[in-house]
């Protein structure tokens, strides 16, 4: 370690609620053992900042007690067990010493993973129906009772309804503005990453293609475009002039790279600059890249080092290389701040992860926080404030803890909750968490729940300490959007006969109670169940949900985007 952590802030982590303070016996960072009981270790154990939050596991039962101290003194916390089906996640540009592995891993398991994924895409609508993985010799131009014909391609009809997805709709629910189903894909499945929404246009990448609809009706705004190869990589931010960057590959074979850079124009569909990203020094490739926006600024993340672009005119501006003990940058995140995470000095005694913020327009960083050795920057929550979650060496504990804006640290979380933030398994990307939302002093994360309703947890960034809590109104669980005007939006998901709703949250004052914003139709639950891999987004009014992952089955059209409105 370049430096010694330093102690947490005054008024740490007393013993876990309903229970009075008590000071740590045994000196720094000695743990108070709270009354056993169901699914809490017998002692917990210190985390990553001194005396810290309590190593409560994150499933109920799990009664192993933590036998590793988070990074700073604090307190780790197991995980959760990984889902059992998970479909495949986009490369993100993770380093050498964690995200290459993890790439290679996920390669190697790809074969198992689609055949899940295809599994239930097949499904199409969550009914009793047993799944079926094979493929036939024609497909279905009418795709399943569930998932309406609307071509991908923007030849539908948009929001005159064809397929009389709001039949029967109800008083009081929201409509169905229009449905889009996917380009076919190649039989291993493709990604999908992305959707940008703007103040008339939703824009989505699939496979080769970026499509753009009309937000109202769902007609085609511009033209398709198609890309020679895959698309490999795309900026999940749009910039403030509603520009993103898209990568693709350079060909087919194994040896093909990431490297290829286009901008785009997300009203108009036109295209920017180009390019094409070189490889840096030895064993620093572009087999895969990560791509993040911040400002004006587009960072391309490679395998050890970072290449930094003008987004509005394609010009080169810095790199981002190896520095200090062996550091070499595995992963950037950007959105309001830019953020690097590298792995420094792989193999030695001295292993650790460092996190800096950069400023975006030189590179230069404006702070270094060194990660104790033995813990790993698995996620960023957010990069403003800065929110880390982090795991240990064995990933059998896990921290959250949030930064000032000198790289100090702020806080830990301090909860019991077993928390769901839809991170996913063997997803390298840095933010790759889809179910968390924050603002300037509150975490929000969706706890775990198996049967019956769960809870968003507010947590507060200056403590770590829960502040409220918020029951799902449904047996469905609810999980964090984003924060809006004062309140938190939160999707509830939809049951096999009931549509999910979108609903806000008072983020301040005394009542944290729900207020329904949209009731989504009974009459396409079932397909709005069966976006198993999704991105979603409420944006003016409307819901948008898409696919993430195309699993390439011939037998039925794949669904690829599904928007509401009143």
């Amino acid at each position: 370690m370049t430096q010694p952590p330093e102690q947490p802030p005054s008024g740490g982590y007393g013993a876990p609620p309903n229970q009075p303070p008590q000071p740590p016996s045994g000196g720094f960072g000695a743990p108070v053992p709270p009354t056993p009981g169901y699914g809490y270790p017998q002692q917990e154990q210190p985390g990553p900042y001194g005396s810290g939050p309590y190593g409560y596991p994150q499933q109920p039962g799990s009664y192993g007690r933590p036998q590793q101290p988070g990074p700073y003194g604090g307190y780790g916390y197991p995980p959760p067990p990984p889902p059992q089906f998970a479909p495949p996640q986009p490369p993100s540009g993770r380093g050498p010493f964690k995200g290459r592995p993890a790439l290679l891993i996920a390669a190697a398991v790809a074969g198992l993973l689609v055949v899940g994924g295809t599994v239930w895409a097949v499904t199409g609508g969550g009914d009793d129906k047993k799944p079926v993985a094979e493929k036939s010799g024609s497909p279905s131009a009418s795709g399943t009772a569930d998932d309406p014909a609307n071509p991908g391609d923007g030849s539908g009809d948009g929001g005159k309804d064809p397929e009389n997805l709001n039949e029967g709709r109800k008083s009081g629910e929201a409509k169905v503005l229009w449905y889009k189903e996917a380009p076919d894909a190649p039989g291993s499945g493709a990604d999908a990453p992305g959707m940008w929404i703007t103040g008339k246009t939703a824009v989505k990448a699939a496979y080769k293609q970026v499509v753009a609809y009309n937000v109202g009706n769902g007609n085609p705004t511009w033209a398709t475009i198609t890309f020679p190869q895959k698309i490999c990589a795309v900026t999940p931010e749009k910039s403030a002039d509603d520009k993103i960057v898209v990568a693709y590959m350079s060909g087919v074979s194994d040896s093909a790279k990431c490297n290829h850079l286009q901008q785009l124009d997300l009203n108009t569909g036109a295209k920017g600059w180009s390019a094409t990203v070189a490889d840096g020094d030895l064993f620093d490739s572009a087999l895969s890249i990560g791509l993040t926006i911040t400002g004006r600024t587009l960072m391309v993340g490679r395998s050890q080092s970072g290449v930094a672009y003008d987004l509005a005119t394609g010009k080169q501006l810095y790199e981002k290389k190896k520095y200090g003990a062996a550091c070499f940058p595995s992963g950037f995140a950007g959105g309001g701040k830019l953020l690097v995470v590298s792995s420094c000095g792989a193999g030695s005694t001295t292993e650790h992860d460092e996190v800096q913020e950069l400023d975006p327009a030189t590179g230069k960083a404006k702070w270094t926080k060194a990660i104790p050795k033995g813990w790993t920057v698995s996620h960023v929550y957010s990069v403003d404030p800065v929110v880390l979650y982090m795991t240990d060496s064995d990933d059998k504990h896990w921290n959250i803890s949030t930064l000032k804006s000198d790289g100090s640290v702020r806080s830990q979380v301090d909860s019991k909750a077993s928390f769901a933030p839809g991170c996913g398994t063997f997803n390298d990307d840095l933010q790759g968490c889809e179910n968390v939302a924050v603002d300037a002093n509150t975490l929000y994360l969706p706890t775990d729940a198996t049967t019956g309703p769960n809870q968003i947890v507010a947590i507060d960034l200056a403590t770590g300490k829960e502040k409220w809590r918020v029951k799902s109104p449904v047996d469905e669980s609810m999980l964090p959007v984003k924060v809006e005007g004062g309140k938190l939006i939160a999707y509830v998901e939809a049951a096999y006969d009931a549509g999910g709703q979108v609903v806000s949250v008072p983020t301040t004052g005394s009542s944290h109670t729900t207020t329904k914003l949209l009731q989504l139709p009974a009459g396409t639950a079932r397909i709005e169940s069966s976006f198993f891999s999704r991105d979603i987004d409420y944006v003016d009014g409307r819901f948008y949900i898409s696919s993430t992952r195309l699993n390439g089955n011939d037998d039925t059209k794949e669904k690829l985007m599904l928007a509401y409105g009143k």
